[in-house]
């Protein structure tokens, strides 16, 4: 039962993150994203998680629209950057994640933040179905960045007709999280089929699935990345 409510408490903190990236997107101000690690053990514990599950999204407000972030809000995206590294076996997924955020550290504090390092491994994109390629690339979401280069947006380059097929599934689905995720991949990609209809589908999945501040920040993104509203 402790365990449960944890999560509980864990999803409720990401979503409330999710929320603070969305508004600040939205207004064009820098609005936090992550508040100041508090006294409390637990409460400390919950925040820097909640950066870590977000990933380098927490910071896609200065990321797209080139504000430094607030140095408390810096201070908690380090410090979950480094009280939550991959495992030994941790999934590819994990890996790219954390790799993400501290090329996000770098970027954003360059005099404090040490290389990202290599590029982890990115062959388990390459063969994967069309189904699978789409769901990776929406839980890394959060590299698709205008002018961003990666082993994984190259494989999402390669691939542009799997990505929209993948899209199309996901809506079909309901599945409003992956379909944000991988129409905001597809903002970035050259080769995207014009019968799509991108635009209508990303205003669509906004509509059916933009309550859950998680599609919103993907669909926000998107559309940013979409109009180049962040230059």
């Amino acid at each position: 039962m402790k365990q449960s409510g944890t999560s509980s408490l864990l999803q409720d903190a990401v979503q409330d993150l999710a929320s603070g990236v969305v508004s600040a997107l939205r207004s064009g101000d820098h609005a936090r994203a992550a508040a100041p690690v508090a006294a409390d053990p637990e409460a400390e514990g919950l925040a820097l998680a909640a950066v870590r599950v977000l990933g380098a999204d927490a910071l896609l407000p200065s990321t797209l629209l080139h504000t430094p972030p607030p140095p408390d809000e810096l201070a908690v995206f380090h410090k979950a950057v480094e009280t939550y590294p991959p495992g030994a076996q941790a999934a590819p997924t994990v890996v790219w994640s954390h790799w993400a955020m501290r090329r996000t550290l770098l970027r954003l504090d360059p005099g404090h933040a040490g290389s990202p390092g290599e590029e982890p491994d990115a062959a388990w994109l390459e063969g994967a179905s069309w189904q699978l390629l789409t769901h990776q690339l929406a839980v890394l979401a959060a590299l698709a960045l205008p002018g961003e280069d990666s082993a994984v947006a190259r494989a999402a380059a390669h691939r542009p007709v799997d990505v929209a097929r993948g899209f199309v599934r996901a809506v079909r689905r309901r599945d409003w999280r992956q379909a944000a995720g991988a129409g905001r991949w597809l903002t970035l990609l050259d080769g995207v089929p014009k019968t799509l209809g991108l635009e209508n589908g990303l205003d669509f999945v906004e509509l059916m699935g933009g309550q859950d501040p998680l599609v919103a920040l993907q669909s926000r993104a998107a559309r940013l990345t979409r109009t180049g509203a962040f230059v």
